[in-house]
Order: C-alpha cells, then structure tokens, then sequence
C-alpha cells in the first residue's frame, strides 16, 4: 500500500516527521479516551517547560502550533540522547505536549469513514491505539534528527471570528528544499485543535482514508487492524493507551 503521499513523505522523514506526530499522537487520544480507567503510562519522559506555556484553552490557532512546536523541540534540545537511547520515552514526550491539541477522535472518525460508524467500540479503540503504534514505528524515531532551524510558521492570514482555521509553515528537507506543511485546525468546546496535516498540497486525513478504506473493502477492518498492530509492535506500548 503506497500512495504518491507515502513516498513524498519516505524522501522527506527526517524533515517532516515532526508534523506526522501531531497526527499520530491525536488518533492515540481516542485510544486512550476509550480505555476502562485510563491506564498509566508504561515510560516517562522528562518533563517539557511548561512555565510559559498558556492554557491550551485560550490560545489562538497560530499561538498553539508555535507553542506546541517550541515546547517539543525544546526538550529535544535539551534530551537528544536520552529519546535516542529509548523510543519509549520519545513516544511519552510527544504525547505529553503534542497530544492535547489534537481533536483526536474526529480525526479518527475521518481516516476510518464509513468504517467508523459501523465498527464497535473495541474496533474503535483498536484501531486508533494500532495506527498510532504503526506511525510511530515509521516515523517516530526520525523526530531525533530534526531540529527548529528546519521549522518555520508563516504569517497568520485567517481571521480570528471564524470557527475553522489552517496555520501555514514549512519545513525544509536535508537538501535545503522547503515543503509547505500546513495544519487544519477547529474550534471546539475546550479551544482550538488540530485535525489535520496537509503537505505540499496533499492531506493526511483523506490519503490514509482512501487507503484504508480499500483495504477494508479488499479484506476486513479486523485485518487492517491486526495488521497495523502487528507493525506496531516494534516500539512497544503507547503512553497511556493500557496497550
């Protein structure tokens, strides 16, 4: 399964991974919304600087990707060889300050479509927890190599009174070429989350939906499923997800 998505993003993981975090660590969310109790986390990261940062609530769109952004790489700064040495605690890091901003289960919703609405709980629950631990597997460990030199937040051209939103940035790939990155963002009853991720023109939500959802159709949303965990047995348990 390889969309024209994939291979840009394969060329370019170094660069973008960061971006692809947002994403996976939000479909993780929902996984760990649904879990009996909310499980405790199996690893722990080092705690990212949270002094400065405002209540998630009352940032605007623009404010909460650069504080999200800066926060993360920040502490990547800081920790480089610690998450080198254990994924585990990289996964705990990204989602401790990335996670939060995510309207998780309706971008969930979006990637599984038609799926969704007929999947049980438990498929539901299964699903996110696996596509989480796959993104990871593929793109988690990338986020070592990228550094805030590489990503940039353009001006701000939505107005404040609307209810949806896309912060425009770019990232540049180890050749020096800069990829426009942009995220979809929604207001919500808790304040502004992201949802989506579009680069160079191409979404996140609608390539993997296609995707999946042919496979769905080829096989069954169990097999997916289980396939997806299966690749995402590489890096272990998710934080708080009870996996």
């Amino acid at each position: 399964m390889k969309t024209i998505l994939a291979i840009r993003w394969t060329a370019a993981s170094s660069a973008i991974a960061c971006c692809l975090s947002f994403m996976a660590l939000g479909l993780a969310a929902a996984a760990e919304a649904q879990a009996p109790g909310g499980a405790a986390a199996t690893a722990t990261a080092p705690p990212a600087d949270t002094a400065t940062a405002p209540p998630a609530n009352t940032m605007g769109p623009q404010e909460l990707v650069e504080n999200s952004a800066k926060r993360m790489l920040a502490e990547l700064d800081k920790n480089r060889p610690v998450y080198a040495k254990d994924p585990a605690k990289l996964d705990a890091l990204v989602a401790n300050v990335l996670l939060p901003n995510f309207d998780s289960e309706y971008s969930a919703r979006l990637v599984l479509g038609q799926a969704w609405r007929t999947a049980t709980p438990e498929q539901r629950k299964r699903f996110v927890d696996a596509f989480y631990h796959s993104l990871l597997r593929n793109y988690g460990t990338a986020l070592l190599n990228f550094t805030a030199d590489r990503f940039v937040i353009l001006p701000y051209k939505g107005d404040p009174a609307d209810a949806t939103a896309t912060v425009r940035t770019e990232v540049k790939k180890s050749s020096g070429e800069s990829v426009p990155v942009n995220f979809s963002l929604r207001k919500t009853e808790t304040g502004w989350k992201a949802w989506d991720v579009v680069i160079e023109g191409i979404s996140y939500v609608k390539s993997f939906r296609t995707d999946i959802g042919a496979e769905i159709q080829q096989k069954s949303l169990d097999e997916v499923i289980n396939r997806l965990e299966t690749e995402g047995k590489v890096r272990g348990a998710a934080p708080g997800t009870g996996a």
